[in-house]
């Protein structure tokens, strides 16, 4: 299913010494090897522990939601009277029972807490009860009357832009002078496309439990991205000091951005219920009311109007992108930033404006989603590099490698310097080369002109995908190292464990950094009073921030065991190396080596501190809004996928046969995961584009709140020719965690090769003349459509129509 060279090899070595220890490390499972992840084996056996999972007292609560059914409109009747009185209930909230705050808006105000008059989309909570199981909680739900005075529910995110009805102001980022670019072109390219959303379908929904502590606070277990914002909700919803808040988290079922700042609300209706009954709480949504209740991607609808040259070579020109943000701002401006941050992904745009609007529109506040806005910035442009091949008579691929960052062109619309171009060009040319690309390209050529039915496609897309937080401060990560007198050490970090391997890669560096078995280092739950002020494990950052924070304080622990050695044992400070869970000192006849046990036990003895905190803040990155330029990412990640097709143009069904990628991550920290991480972000990648369908009746109603009408990708859709392999002797051209490059969201835009070799076979339908819009997730329906379409305008130019 898949090549990779030994994943039980390290990655190569950086050849940047200040950045890897003087001596290679050679202990068992150390960073940059292919160690299992640290809870596959409680993962297989059921005995990995999640929220609904962890013990309650006999007395528990359990959390159930009322919500609106329709999509705006204002609250004239709400009777609970009922409600409080059914079977089994303890309490009963509105917002009028709240004693802090009522908006939990995570950056900008605009998220209540619960409806506060004004209903503002469907499915929003209008009131919250407890009882004595979570089946009387339900129950009782039902029983509520409520009344509402509905209207007219703002649904189209384009009319709402021109109409200037934005959750955030409007953000342009402009290089040279676009108009001339056009102007002087020989060719313009413009069209249009609808990027559709994607439902975040973790395998283990919404859910925490928290119990009342014996102060004022609360201890919250909570499925969570961002525990340190949910610490600071809490205790505002509360009115109560951060400190009386504790959130831990030791794993999520998944999250891909859902439970970024969407976990929060749960976690602070709970708290409120905990706090006001004495008793524990536990929340955990169904899953058709976390469809209904919680943001998705954002849809998007782009334009874009390009001037190239004969050789469909890009001057300039005008992009303009429209994220669909839903009610409120969330964390919409980041996102619809970083679409326009990628409105170019792996190519020079020339002299060009990039506009983003952020509309608002009356369902769910959409939110983060891997890739956070870039995936949907990219497809503008790699819709374009399809259109600008038929025009000018090419392969899209040839057009694609023209048009690549190169020497003399490696400055971005927001005034970057691409670096590592030499890496890009050579990552395709690998690709192109090992997946025999021009060989099947004839082939398929070949096919499709002797089949009137089955048409087959290919396409080679790149990705260039920036890495660091957009929001400069979140740039930060700090971590907790203690060494047990036993010399066995324990890690905490501010980083969440969502099954990506995280905590695996920071056990890994502490390793390392310690010389020792990896099994001598274990790590703890992630909790707000261990590490403090952490930021949210997105972005693709948590191995980067979290890894580097780690190993900040091993190092700083070394360093001080180094010193104490020294002065203990008489030896040369110079020398001294921790390997094989041992102090080695010296070298040849006089090389002293101490056992690391030893080490420990002597150091305690000699009153030496043996915890440590380590911290770390991403260096060089800064953006200007006012200009709209700066340099955003602490460095790129690139990857390229050739992805082929088979489709039935009478019937829109189609097949994905082979896939190959190559993926840049520099020096691994963990092969086998970064495989993991490719296979898994290219496959959901593919599901975004192709068949997940998110669809709201013309009364804002959610109606694919479901696995029956919402159809994530499973085995069957797997390729079945998989061919997955990391590029190797490219470590990070940054001072990155050991030279690696993060792994999380990259891959997941690799999946835009399917779609572009869907658009590949109906071109085959006018001789690769012209290109067909396909808009996305590309199901049978709307290919079926495009290829009648392709075939009229087909039959139209034979027939001399212009």
């Amino acid at each position: 299913m898949r090549t990779l060279t030994d994943l039980t090899t390290p990655a190569s070595a950086s050849s940047d010494t200040a950045d890897t220890p003087r001596h290679a490390p050679a202990a068992k499972g150390f960073s940059g090897s292919a160690a299992r992840h640290e809870s596959a084996v409680k993962h297989v056996t059921g005995r990995a522990a999640y929220i609904d999972d962890l013990a309650l007292p006999a007395d528990a609560l359990h959390l159930a939601v009322g919500l609106s059914p329709v999509a705006s409109g204002r609250i004239t009747g709400l009777d609970l009277s009922a409600v409080r009185s059914a079977p089994g209930v303890v309490d009963v909230i509105s917002v009028a029972d709240v004693p802090g705050h009522t908006d939990i808006g995570p950056v900008f105000p605009g998220d209540p807490i619960m409806a506060d008059g004004e209903v503002l989309y469907a499915g929003q909570v209008i009131f919250c009860v407890a009882a004595t199981s979570h089946r009387a909680a339900r129950q009782a739900v039902k029983k509520a009357r409520l009344e509402i005075d509905e209207v007219e529910a703002s649904l189209d995110p384009v009319a709402a832009a021109e109409a200037g009805d934005v959750v955030r102001p409007t953000h342009r980022q402009q290089s040279g002078d676009w108009e001339a670019a056009l102007a002087g072109a020989t060719h313009v390219i413009e069209d249009e496309q609808f990027v559709g959303g994607q439902e975040h379908f973790y395998l283990e929904g919404q859910a925490c439990v928290v119990h009342p502590t014996e102060d004022e606070g609360v201890m919250v277990h909570t499925s969570n991205q961002h525990p340190s914002e949910t610490q600071k909700l809490i205790a505002e919803v509360l009115g109560i000091p951060f400190h009386a808040v504790t959130v831990e988290v030791r794993r999520m079922g998944g999250g891909f951005g859902g439970k970024e700042t969407q976990a929060s609300p749960w976690a602070c209706l709970a708290a409120l219920i905990a706090r006001r009954t004495g008793k524990s709480c536990r929340v955990r949504l169904p899953r058709a009311e976390d469809m209904k209740v919680t943001g998705k991607r954002h849809p998007f609808h782009n334009r874009y109007r390009l001037g190239v040259d004969e050789q469909g070579v890009i001057q300039g020109g005008d992009i303009t992108v429209i994220g669909d943000c839903g009610y409120s701002p969330d964390l919409s401006e980041a996102i619809v930033d970083r679409a326009m941050f990628h409105a170019d992904n792996a190519y020079s745009l020339g002299q060009a404006r990039v506009t983003g609007h952020r509309a608002r529109t009356s369902t769910a506040s959409n939110t983060a989603f891997r890739g956070f806005g870039g995936p949907q910035g990219m497809m503008v442009i790699e819709a374009a590099m399809e259109d600008i091949a038929r025009r000018v008579g090419e392969d899209p691929l040839t057009v694609r490698k023209r048009n690549l960052y190169r020497q003399g062109r490696d400055q971005t619309h927001y005034g970057q310097t691409v670096d590592q171009i030499t890496l890009l060009h050579d990552l395709i040319e690998r690709l192109e080369t090992s997946s025999d690309y021009w060989s099947r390209r004839q082939a398929i050529t070949e096919f499709n002109a002797d089949s009137p039915v089955i048409r087959r496609g290919l396409a080679l897309t790149p990705v260039k995908f920036g890495i660091s937080f957009t929001a400069q401060h979140l740039n930060q990560a700090g971590a907790l190292l203690h060494v047990y007198t036993d010399g066995s050490v324990m890690i905490n970090h501010g980083g969440i464990e969502m099954g990506q391997g995280l905590h695996t890669k920071v056990c890994q560096v502490v390793a390392r950094e310690l010389g020792l078995d990896l099994e001598a280092v274990r790590i703890s739950a992630s909790r707000t009073d261990k590490v403090p002020n952490t930021s949210p494990t997105a972005a693709s950052s948590g191995a980067d921030l979290n890894g580097q924070a780690a190993r900040d304080a091993a190092s700083k622990l070394k360093s001080r065991l180094f010193d104490f050695a020294a002065e203990r044992y008489q030896l040369d400070r110079q020398d001294m190396r921790l390997e094989q869970g041992e102090l080695i000192a010296g070298i040849g006849g006089s090389e002293r080596r101490i056992a690391w046990g030893e080490l420990i036990q002597d150091a305690y003895l000699g009153r030496v501190s043996l915890s440590e905190k380590g911290f770390y803040a991403t260096p060089l990155i800064h953006y200007d809004r006012a200009s709209g330029s700066g340099r955003p990412f602490y460095y790129f990640a690139y990857g390229a996928a050739v992805a082929e097709v088979a489709l039935d143009t009478l019937t829109g069904e189609y097949q994905v046969d082979r896939v190959d990628i190559l993926h840049d991550v520099g020096d691994s920290l963990n092969p086998a995961i970064d495989v993991g991480q490719v296979e898994g972000g290219f496959i959901q990648g593919m599901g975004w584009l192709t068949s997940e369908e998110l669809k709201w009746n013309e009364r804002g109603q959610l109606t694919s709140f479901g696995p029956a009408t919402y159809k994530i990708p499973a085995y069957g859709d797997l390729p079945a020719t998989f061919n997955v392999e990391l590029m190797q002797g490219h470590p990070n051209s940054m001072a990155s965690i050991y030279r690696s490059k993060a792994v999380g969201e990259p891959p997941f835009m690799l999946g835009m090769s399917v779609w572009c070799a869907l658009r590949d076979a109906l071109a085959s339908l006018t001789d690769y003349r012209q290109a067909v819009r396909l808009d996305t997730p590309a199901t049978p329906e709307r290919v079926m459509a495009a290829a009648r379409l392709a075939r009229k305008l087909h039959e139209s130019r034979a027939g001399g129509t212009p």
